[in-house]
């Protein structure tokens, strides 16, 4: 029996209906490189033929805004049917993978699906709107719900993963990335608070010619976050310990993203969460703690914004 999934929306500058659906399905060569996307192109040119789909998996229906750009992503990654409503999904579909990354659309494509019973994949943000997260959280906790970067699986972090232990005592984590906080800070939030056994205290931002934040922890680890706007790709990772150093940089977009469409897929299937509920609200409250100090000029603690 194959499972049924949706791919819903498409948002500006992200590509991510078009790389995963080719990710489950394949691609057309040429029509994915006539769809404009040519960095999704060429990482995926690179991969070989065995890496793409999942066995009795299947992209099957699409919507997007646009019905021209609906079009594209069937063509281009082989999906049977695109539709010109997404509620039309109700009842067609096994599980819906919302790729979107504007949080402000996830409750409304979301929350139907999820009434429904149909397990649902929200890209992130998932939202940093307290009283919607509020709503999304018995979900989360049940496990219909998914919602996280790929860069939670980024397979240039499994040696710091596995030999965390040589690490010692973390004393700072110092991330680099481009963009906004919201939308690309919750990147390396997503890479490196599973690392950090301790609880989040205080988010403070630094003063700086872009979004710098810090994060201070409970056990006097500190993360500092820099969100440079628009500059040339970096998503780096410094890791000091007491007793080692490291720096790290994530490239690897397909592996990550396979391997979180692996989990999500294996949630459905086991009807249970593959990232903790805490987590995903831990991180959605340290976007919203940063944005307030942004807006207010100081240090904002995390039990400021209880759920």
């Amino acid at each position: 029996m194959v499972m049924k999934v949706g791919v819903i929306g498409l948002s500006e500058g992200n590509g991510h209906p078009f790389s995963f659906s080719a990710i489950v399905n394949g691609y057309d060569s040429t029509k994915l490189a006539a769809a404009g996307w040519d960095p999704i192109y060429h990482y995926l040119a690179k991969r070989d033929a065995s890496e793409f789909g999942f066995e009795g998996i299947k992209v099957t229906h699409a919507w997007t805004q646009n019905a021209v750009d609906t079009n594209s992503l069937c063509e281009a990654c082989l999906i049977p049917n695109g539709l010109a409503d997404w509620r039309e999904m109700l009842g067609q579909v096994d599980a819906v993978i919302v790729a979107r990354d504007d949080e402000e659309s996830h409750l409304q494509l979301a929350l139907p699906f999820l009434e429904y019973g149909i397990p649902v994949f929200v890209d992130k943000p998932l939202t940093t709107n307290l009283e919607q997260l509020r709503l999304f959280r018995p979900y989360l906790e049940s496990g219909l719900l998914m919602s996280c970067s790929g860069m939670r699986y980024a397979q240039e972090l499994d040696g710091l993963r596995v030999g965390l232990t040589d690490y010692g005592e973390l004393k700072l984590i110092r991330c680099a990335v481009v963009r906004s906080w919201e939308k690309y800070g919750v990147h390396m939030l997503e890479a490196v608070i599973p690392l950090i056994g301790s609880t989040p205290h205080a988010v403070t931002a630094l003063p700086a010619g872009h979004y710098s934040m810090a994060v201070s922890f409970d056990n006097g680890l500190l993360l500092q976050i820099d969100c440079f706007g628009d500059v040339s790709p970096i998503f780096k990772i410094d890791v000091y310990g007491s007793r080692k150093h490291a720096v790290f940089h994530v490239e690897d977009n397909f592996s990550m993203f396979r391997r979180m469409l692996w989990h999500f897929f294996r949630s459905v299937e086991e009807r249970a969460p593959a990232v903790p509920a805490v987590t995903t609200l831990t991180i959605m409250r340290i976007l919203a703690a940063g944005r307030r100090s942004v807006q207010e000029g100081r240090s904002v603690r995390l039990d400021e914004l209880l759920l």
